[in-house]
Formats: structure tokens, sequence, C-alpha cells
């Protein structure tokens, strides 16, 4: 081999050490084809390493290869993983001034709610999650009752139903509307359904059609009005100690890629997926039923408990909750109307 090639090997090894810098682990929990994962991060990841001119490489570990869902969180924390997606409300009791965004009818599309609760991290949350590195932080798009067996038509059809709860909101106002809630992560819920443990679930379109609910349910209820019966929020975080080992070029370049902007777009594709989700349970012939305003007013009335104790839970932690409630009222009224 001549000093020619021999050169041209090193300086092709050497510019290959400079492009790539740092690979960053990325856990979440669903299937790569789920709404999220291929819709948003793995476009984020690419993005990423394209602005960084591939000196961040992003490895993504789907399908909780790296952590269980309740677990991703403290992952990220403590640097088993450094970026991670999941819920908070995996780990209920544990943010409880983000469940704000969680509570009965609060909630308008996923892209508005999510720009509210980015606003509303900023001011709020930024000690509650202070252990990591926020990227974004968003909601899913509406939450409906997908259910096997009797569709639910009305609130006596409710009473004494097995039904998934994804937060402790949610749980607390399925009770209160006669229902029997079962906490558990959405991954679990195919199998629970198939194997009677519960007979439905509530859960946003965009999530059903990797899971295949359309097939195992045979109806879907939910609300005319623009605001949800819930929503879910999401962090999409990375650990505190893999960004401060960036140069400073590489952390702006994760910066410019978190924030309001981007919280608004994961809740824009959650909106956008929903279209899918519902031509799945379309195509299945599965049936479908919507509450009116009116009739909705019944349910508002009766879950009011769960917002009621968020404010108390909120004033005993020395926070003015009626007030808070509002802001995020208010933040989400705002971006409404952009």
């Amino acid at each position: 081999m001549n000093k020619f090639v021999l050169l041209s090997l090193a300086c092709s090894l050497l510019s290959l050490s400079f492009a790539q810098e740092v690979t960053l682990r990325l856990g979440h929990f669903l299937s790569p084809q789920s709404t999220v994962p291929a819709n948003f991060i793995k476009p984020w990841a690419d993005r990423v390493m394209e602005e960084s001119d591939g000196r961040i490489a992003i490895e993504i570990f789907p399908n909780s290869q790296l952590a269980a869902p309740a677990a991703i969180y403290d992952a990220v924390k403590d640097g088993i993983i450094d970026i991670g997606w999941s819920l908070p409300g995996y780990t209920p009791g544990r943010f409880p001034v983000s469940e704000v965004f969680e509570l009965p009818f609060m909630a308008s599309s996923a892209e508005v709610t999510s720009q509210a609760a980015w606003e509303f991290y900023e001011k709020y949350l930024t000690e509650e999650f202070g252990d990591v590195k926020m990227i974004a932080f968003h909601v899913h798009s509406p939450g409906l009752f997908h259910v096997k067996g009797e569709p639910i038509t009305d609130l006596s059809s409710l009473t004494g139903r097995t039904i998934r709860a994804p937060t402790r909101s949610m749980n607390s106002a399925l009770e209160l509307l006669g229902a029997e809630p079962v906490g558990m992560p959405v991954p679990q819920v195919p199998e629970s359904i198939s194997r009677g443990v519960i007979e439905g679930a509530v859960l946003p379109y965009q999530v059903t059609t990797s899971l295949k609910l359309a097939e195992l349910v045979n109806s879907h209820t939910a609300f005319e009005s623009d605001r949800s019966m819930y929503t879910a929020t999401f962090f999409f975080a990375m650990n505190k100690d893999a960004y401060n080992r960036l140069s400073d070029d590489l952390k702006a370049v994760i910066d410019n890629n978190s924030g309001l902007e981007v919280s608004g777009r994961v809740g824009q594709i959650m909106d956008q997926g929903d279209a899918l989700g519902l031509a799945a349970a379309q195509e299945q012939g599965n049936d479908f039923y919507f509450f009116t305003e009116a009739e909705q007013d019944q349910w508002v009335t009766l879950t009011q408990p769960v917002i009621d104790n968020w404010v108390a839970l909120m004033e005993d932690a020395g926070m003015d909750g009626a007030a808070m409630l509002q802001e995020a009222r208010d933040l989400i009224a705002k971006y409404e109307s952009q």
C-alpha cells in the first residue's frame, strides 16, 4: 500500500471521526410505524443529524427496548438513555402541575393545546421537570371511547364498564361517571381487550392504527364539542449531562429543534393522524356515536370534582390553582384564535 493510499485512508478516518462526534440513544414505547415515532421522532432525529452536519447521530429504540413507558423519565434523568418520549401520567401523582391539561373537557385540538402546554411549561413546569432538558411538551389529539360489546350511548351504558384509563385525572373522571377504570400503558390495551381484562379504552384515534384496535372493538363514542373529553400530556426530553457535554454549536442544534414550534408540530401530527385511525374503524364497519354539547353538560357537571381537586392540590402546595387553571384555559383560547 503506497503512501498516497495510506494518507487518503487516514484522512477518511479522520473526517469520519469529526463527522460523527456524538451518538445519542433515543427510547420510546410505541412501534416505529405509529404516528408520532414515524412522523415526528424519526424526522426530528434526521433533522438534528442534518443540521449538525452529521456530527450528532441518533439511534432510536422503539417498543420499550431501553425502558418501560413508566420508567422512561427516570431513564433519561439518570442517563440510561439520552433522549426519551413518554407520558408523565404513567407515574401518577409525580407531576401534578402538568395535570392541568388532562382535566376533563379542558383540551382543544392537539396542536392548539400543545402550544398552550409549552407556554405553560415555561412558566410553571420547569421545576417539576427540572431533572431533564425539555425538548417538547405536548398533548395528544382528542380522546374518545373505543369499546367492545355494548356501545357507550349514554351515561347508563358506561355504568360498571371496565375502561382503560391513561391518567390520574381520567381515572377519577371515569369513576365519577360510573365506570370501573383500569390504569395501564397503551401497549397493553390490545391484549387486555382480547383477554377480557377491559371492555374498552379511552384513546385518541391516531394511536389506534398501530394497535389494530378497530379490529378488537365494535364502537367508538366521541363528543361534538370543541373541547375533548380528555387528553394526556407527553414529554420529549434529553438527559442534562448528555446535553451539557455537547459543544456550543451542537447545543444550538438541539435548542433550534426544541420549544414552542416543535411542541405545536407534534400536536399537529397527532391531529392529522386521527384521520387514519378513523378510516380504519370505518373500514372495519364499526359503529359511531356522538354526544351533543347539551348532553355533554351532564358529563361536565359530574366530572367537576376532578377539576376542583386539582385546584385544591395546587393550593395545598402553596400555588394559586384557580389562577393557573384560568391561565391554562386562556392559553388554549389564545392559540385557538391564531
